[in-house]
């Protein structure tokens, strides 16, 4: 399963930016598109002063890959030296199989990703034990995620607070239905399932009991959600949005909501690619800084938008990816568009410190939410094991390089590995110096 050939290697994985293969999110572009991806020139003098020039990445067209996307499109990575190769990503599993193939195998040498995988692949626990050594360099985006609910479920008017909205809700539905509420995400035990998960427990709702959740394909939720195969779907944008505009649901929470300026998906590369080619690491590093920092401006939502609506990245229509950007949502049943800034994509800045530095304060939540469901029994059995794993996969030293190097001034280059204590909309506070006292503080887990 694993072990594929060449071939299917490359149909489902890496494709070059300025040549992209269609993929079951997008079509392929055309002439014009190929070449303009290709004009911007190579930075020779920098390229030659790295290891390597190119890198091939992984990448699913939701908001968290446009760094990603911005870094090829307007040149910040060609600045530093370095020819990236975005490949779209049918899937999640797509992903995870190419990094293990890796670039030498018709792969991918890694990109962006839901936490746990990086860690989880790196220990073979979502690799049927084959352990490929992953390294987690940045966090791509946080926020810009959301749990839909189809229009079925109006009447339950499913909001952040389910305790306040929707009291009795999922045991009513069971009841009238004779069956389980069904909530769905894009691939199991990472970061879609956590919230949906934490969301349902906060609101006294047991995610192993009370629903049931389900792993759909985010292009498959439209349909899903008008034929009635499901009841909520955890993603990121634009997906959330798409069902709102298509009025086939709406919009019941934001993730924001949930966490205000949480940890989302974030860029991981095999370890032996960056051992290889550290200079390269810190160039790619840089360009993907500059492009965070240029998506983060309001000024330039409407030029994003633009460039992710292309056939070749998202394949979106430009309006819905400039709402996301603008965190123009549509919460709740009976909502009509606002603007809400607060609670839509952040790229750089934050009144919780720099967005795109990885956090091991961060990183570890996902490992210790891991423990408290028991998604990798044999592999996070314990807080210990969760800390090692995390300290292992997780560095740092590769972006603070990068950042000084760009000439950040010192507010934006963090003094810590850890962002300190965080709370949640319910009160719940997680502390990453004593994660027992959080794990403790939870009353529904597995």
């Amino acid at each position: 399963m694993l072990h594929r050939r060449p071939l299917l290697a490359l149909l489902g994985g890496a494709i070059s930016t300025t040549f992209l293969l269609s993929g079951c999110l997008g079509n392929p572009p055309s002439r014009r598109e190929a070449n303009q991806a290709a004009a911007i020139p190579i930075n020779r003098q920098a390229s030659a002063k790295l290891e390597t020039g190119t890198i091939s990445l992984g990448f699913i067209p939701i908001l968290e890959s446009a760094p990603l996307v911005v870094g090829v499109e307007k040149g910040f990575f060609a600045k530093h030296g370095l020819d990236v190769n975005l490949a779209k990503q049918s899937s999640w599993s797509t992903a995870r199989d190419n990094v293990v193939l890796g670039s030498s195998g018709g792969g991918i040498d890694g990109g962006q990703w839901q936490l746990p995988m990086p860690q989880m692949i790196s220990e073979g626990a979502l690799t049927n034990g084959k352990k490929v050594q992953m390294v987690i360099l940045a966090m791509l985006m946080s926020q810009g995620n959301g749990i839909a609910a189809a229009n079925s479920v109006k009447d339950g008017n499913l909001s952040v607070d389910l305790r306040k909205t929707s009291p009795g809700f999922f045991q009513k539905f069971s009841q009238e239905e004779g069956r389980k509420f069904r909530a769905s995400y894009s691939f199991p035990k990472a970061n879609q399932d956590f919230w949906i998960r934490y969301w349902l427990a906060a609101g006294g709702v047991n995610p192993e009991r009370d629903v049931e959740l389900l792993t759909v394909p985010a292009p498959e939720t439209l349909q899903g959600m008008k034929n009635g195969t499901m009841e909520a779907f955890s993603t990121g944008d634009p997906w959330p949005s798409r069902i709102s505009n298509s009025d086939v649901g709406y919009l019941a929470t934001t993730t924001a909501q949930i966490w205000k300026v949480h940890p989302e998906e974030y860029l991981a590369i095999r370890s032996d690619w960056v051992n290889k080619h550290p200079k390269a690491a810190v160039a790619l590093l840089k360009g993907m800084i500059e492009a965070q920092r240029w998506l983060d401006k309001p000024e330039n939502k409407t030029q994003a938008a633009r460039m992710l609506s292309s056939r070749k990245w998202f394949n979106v229509p430009q309006s819905v990816l400039e709402q996301s950007l603008k965190g123009q949502y549509r919460i709740g049943a009976k909502a009509t568009h606002e603007s809400n800034p607060g609670l839509g994509p952040l790229y750089w800045s934050s009144d919780r410190g720099v967005i795109s530095y990885p956090y091991k304060s961060l990183t570890l939540w996902f490992l210790i939410e891991s423990l408290r469901w028991k998604f990798y029994p044999g592999t996070v059995d314990t807080i210990q094991q969760a800390q090692a794993i995390n300290n292992r996969v997780t560095r740092d030293d590769l972006w603070l390089k990068a950042a000084r190097e760009l000439g950040l001034p010192a507010k934006d280059i963090p003094t810590s590995s850890s962002r300190g204590k965080e709370v949640f909309f319910d009160g719940t506070v997680y502390d990453p110096s004593n994660p027992q006292s959080y794990l403790n503080s939870l009353k529904i887990k597995r």
